[in-house]
């Protein structure tokens, strides 16, 4: 426990000690972590922000010498988790992986919130960028982009996609495909992205605008069919997959990326600790196996991730008014 008359000692991941002061006047010294560290998932198991919450779990675990674990708090489109580390203390003992959705989308498309993106956290760091895929089930049916978007025209309303949610990054990418090829889709909100995947494979919906690293296996295993990735530039992993833009869907490109945020008014100390130990610990070799399932390590300071959040908050709010879409 950590007290007033307590210090910390900030050890990085290269092992570098450093001795910091603390609240009051310190005649004991103390480590952190010294106890587990929380890693709050405000979504299921066996989605892309869960796989990269426990890779980065065991990484730390075994640079700062303590379990970081992951606790899953699904539902609510992050409402449930997330107020969970905006209310614990800030001591970096609860800390938050987060999909960009909960921190961005969610403030327009919900009237009120129990958290506050920008006010209740802590940023420590992007973690990753990813890149988002269009993906069916039937490929007799849907052979290419232009077959999709013709029966989309032509059944205004019936074609179904899936998401992980309310705000989440698969929702707002079905709303930009609406906006920018002037159809009309039917959204169909799952309470995470693998069981959203798991009914696209099993031909309950028609198909989800996934994240790249939940699409990968499927695509790669042929239960999933791709018609085209929303990036400016063909994917490294698909190149045969034409972009949306290639595609004649103008201006349709969408990077999303999962953070790491701590709560507000955590000790800056304890902020570039953490922030050291996550860049050092991924190294060429987990960048490689990342980059192989569409995750691409986006490492950044506490600033501008913090800036990061602000801006998309702006693009994202300017996106959901364009769809005419009503805050729940």
């Amino acid at each position: 426990m950590i007290t007033r008359r307590t210090s910390l000692i900030y050890t990085s991941a290269l092992g570098t000690l450093g001795a910091l002061p603390w609240l009051g006047q310190a005649q004991a010294q103390t480590k952190y972590p010294d106890q587990p560290v929380k890693l709050i998932v405000a979504l299921p198991a066996g989605g892309g922000v869960d796989m990269i919450a426990r890779q980065l779990g065991q990484k730390l675990s075994a640079a700062l010498g303590q379990p970081f674990l992951v606790e899953n708090r699904a539902g609510g489109s992050g409402q449930i988790g997330m107020p969970v580390v905006a209310k614990a203390p800030a001591d970096g003992y609860t800390l938050t992986v987060s999909p960009a959705s909960f921190l961005t989308t969610n403030k327009s498309i919900f009237k009120s919130l129990p958290y506050d993106p920008e006010a209740d956290f802590a940023p420590v760091t992007r973690l990753v960028n990813q890149a988002m895929i269009l993906v069916v089930k039937d490929k007799q049916k849907y052979p290419t982009m232009a077959a999709f978007m013709a029966a989309a025209k032509a059944n205004p309303g019936k074609l179904t996609y899936a998401s992980s949610g309310d705000g989440s990054p698969q929702h707002l990418a079905g709303l930009m495909f609406e906006t920018r090829t002037k159809t009309q889709l039917l959204h169909i909100p799952y309470k995470g992205g693998a069981l959203a995947v798991n009914d696209t494979i099993a031909g309950v919906v028609d198909c989800i605008f996934a994240v790249m690293p939940e699409a990968v296996p499927h695509v790669k295993a042929g239960t999933l069919h791709p018609l085209g990735v929303m990036t400016q530039a063909r994917s490294s992993i698909f190149p045969q997959v034409p972009t949306m833009i290639e595609s004649g869907v103008p201006d349709l490109s969408l990077p999303t990326w999962i953070a790491l945020l701590a709560p507000a008014k955590t000790p800056k100390p304890i902020i570039d600790q953490i922030h050291r130990a996550v860049a050092a610990a991924f190294d060429a070799e987990s960048r490689s196996k990342l980059a192989d399932i569409g995750m691409d390590i986006a490492i950044a300071g506490p600033e501008d991730l913090q800036q990061l959040i602000a801006r998309d908050i702006r693009i994202h709010a300017e996106l959901v008014k364009a769809a005419n879409l009503v805050p729940q």
